[in-house]
């Protein structure tokens, strides 16, 4: 519960830091709907003193009046209404920066169980709906103000009428909020419908290649389809229950309108109000039903803005993979990294040193073990047992964004963004550093001089414009030009050719000299590039020397690399 409401926390201050706008934009419409108001009362004005005993004069005075009113409410709504859209806009574009800043935290979790699909769905749909909770609350306390100088004026006019307006008004709200409650339940379930179609559709258009070679495409499209089908149908319960919504509201409204006209024209009738008054009458009874529709509108809208704050609340909520610490690591760091009795999902008290400025191989029989020392490494999990330090401090106790500015796991599967070559490699690299060593290091010219434009050439999304090696390389190179004090990388070469490869762990050599670096994998290139390798069989450490001894020496580790 604390968690969830320091997500909504966070939605409220997106929203409420916007105040100034929406004070802007309130008190301009609310001189808008003043204007309104004002126009039929003034027109009762004429008809009364320059009409019915015609005066020119009185006449030309009235209209200079009245055409002063005219461009007041215009430029009332004018610039009141874009104080809003700003506001509106400002606050959804705080939310997706929210929202966006918790899912690439470094203590992760907000990706867990939503597919990419439905985290964009929130940052964008949902961001956008929240913030347009401040352009409705701007227009909502404008039309109050257009109940309220209408209520007042029909009050000048007549008391009856007045005092019906005043308790007719708050009904219709009341009654306007009530039919909103099941607008936002369908609301919440055509988002969360919504979300699940781009989730899967992002999914699809991913693995596409994948679908093809399987010839799985009429699946993958009877999957969508449905998928597809029951958004659609949730957005037409949404839509039927708007709708209702609003119609009920418009019924309710014309009769109300028809309740003041008929005692409105019995008061003419008998003779309690005269022409120039039954013109302001009617002409408010018929300018009410606009503030009065707008303020339904807002209920509807805020009924939305509820739904979508709960799912931006419950993405920002999301608790992490892993607690973080508070300690910052030395800087410089001196990258001695260490493993005490870590034990964790088959692994069993692993105890390994890397010491400042080593290049360590590491050789696991087993992926799953391989892959569950990266997790524990990049601090993705916590192990079972024992513990990781980076320099002597354990790294759960250091602040999760330290500690990545201090050790980079590049994982195998890597992704890289639309953009072009040059951005993906400086992605994290320090400002202002050169990004050619990594370059040069990871053999990336050869991918640039592939692509028109060089290094300024786009690589398409998740660099589909590139082959298989092309894309490790450049994902290599990435992680060279971040620079971090540790830099354990995990096959970075098992799409490139033996040239190549022989190439690169000559170059990582040379790039991170007086670096730490770990090379999980088993190319023999690579390992022969390195001052020791560590062999992890059964998930404990077997063997320990370098990789020309292992090699004429230990036979499971002869059979890892080698076959």
């Amino acid at each position: 519960m604390g968690a969830d409401m320091s997500g909504r926390g966070v939605i409220r201050r997106a929203v409420a830091g916007q105040r100034r706008d929406v004070a802007v934009g309130s008190l301009l419409g609310a001189a808008h709907q003043t204007g309104e108001a004002l126009v039929p009362v003034l027109i009762g004005l004429i008809v009364d003193r320059a009409v019915v005993r015609p005066d020119g004069g009185a006449l030309a005075l009235w209209l200079v009046v009245l055409a002063v009113v005219y461009a007041m409410l215009s430029y009332g709504f004018r610039f009141g209404a874009r104080a809003g859209e700003r506001a509106a806009e400002q606050a959804a574009h705080q939310l997706r920066l929210d929202v966006v800043r918790r899912v690439l935290a470094p203590h992760g979790g907000a990706e867990a169980g939503r597919p990419p699909g439905a985290l964009v769905n929130v940052a964008t749909e949902d961001a956008r709906r929240v913030g347009a909770f401040n352009m409705a609350l701007t227009l909502g306390i404008a039309a109050v103000v257009g109940v309220i100088a209408g209520a007042v004026l029909l009050l000048r006019a007549s008391v009856p009428l007045g005092l019906l307006v005043l308790i007719g008004a708050p009904v219709l709200m009341a009654l306007g909020h009530y039919l909103a409650r099941p607008l936002e339940h369908r609301s919440e379930a055509e988002q969360e419908r919504a979300a699940h179609a781009s989730g899967v559709a992002a999914d699809l258009v991913a693995g596409v290649r994948v679908l093809k070679g399987l010839r799985a495409e009429s699946a993958a499209v009877a999957r969508y389809r449905s998928t597809s089908q029951a958004s659609r149908e949730a957005n037409v319960r949404a839509a039927r229950a708007a709708a209702l919504q609003t119609g009920l509201m418009l019924t309710l409204t014309g009769a109300f309108i028809a309740l003041v006209a008929l005692v409105g024209g019995r008061l003419v009738l008998s003779g309690s109000i005269g022409l120039g008054a039954l013109v302001s009458a009617v002409g408010l009874a018929l300018f009410l039903p606009g503030p009065i529709a707008v303020l339904a509108w807002v209920g509807a809208e805020l009924a939305k803005a509820r739904a979508s704050a709960a799912r931006i609340a419950d993405v920002l909520a999301a608790p992490g993979e892993t607690t973080g610490g508070t300690t910052e690591p030395a800087a410089p760091s001196a990258g001695e990294l260490r493993l005490h009795g870590l034990g964790h999902a088959g692994l069993h008290g692993i105890d390994l040193t890397v010491r400042p400025g080593e290049h360590l191989g590491i050789v696991v029989t087993d992926t799953a073990h391989a892959a569950t020392l990266l997790h524990c490494l990049a601090r993705r999990c916590d192990p079972d047992r024992g513990h990781v330090e980076l320099d002597g401090t354990p790294v759960t106790q250091l602040a999760p964004a330290a500690l990545r500015s201090a050790l980079l796991v590049a994982e195998h599967d890597a992704q890289l963004f639309d953009g072009t070559l040059l951005d993906n490699v400086t992605a994290a690299a320090p400002a202002g550093a050169d990004p050619q060593p990594a370059m040069d290091a990871a053999a990336v010219d050869e991918v640039a001089a592939t692509l028109p434009g060089g290094t300024s050439g786009r690589i398409g999304e998740r660099g589909s414009s590139l082959s298989g090696g092309q894309r490790q390389r450049v994902a290599l190179a990435r992680a060279l030009a971040a620079d971090r004090s540790v830099l354990v990388v995990h096959d970075p070469t098992t799409a490139v050719d033996a040239a190549t490869e022989a190439r690169i762990a000559t170059g990582i050599r040379r790039a991170r000299t007086g670096r730490t670096t770990v090379l999980v994998t088993s190319s023999p290139a690579l390992l022969a590039a390195t001052d020791r390798v560590v062999l992890i069989d059964g998930g404990t450490i077997t063997a320990e020397a370098p990789h020309e001894d292992l090699v004429r020496d230990h036979p499971v580790y002869r059979t890892a690399v080698l076959t």
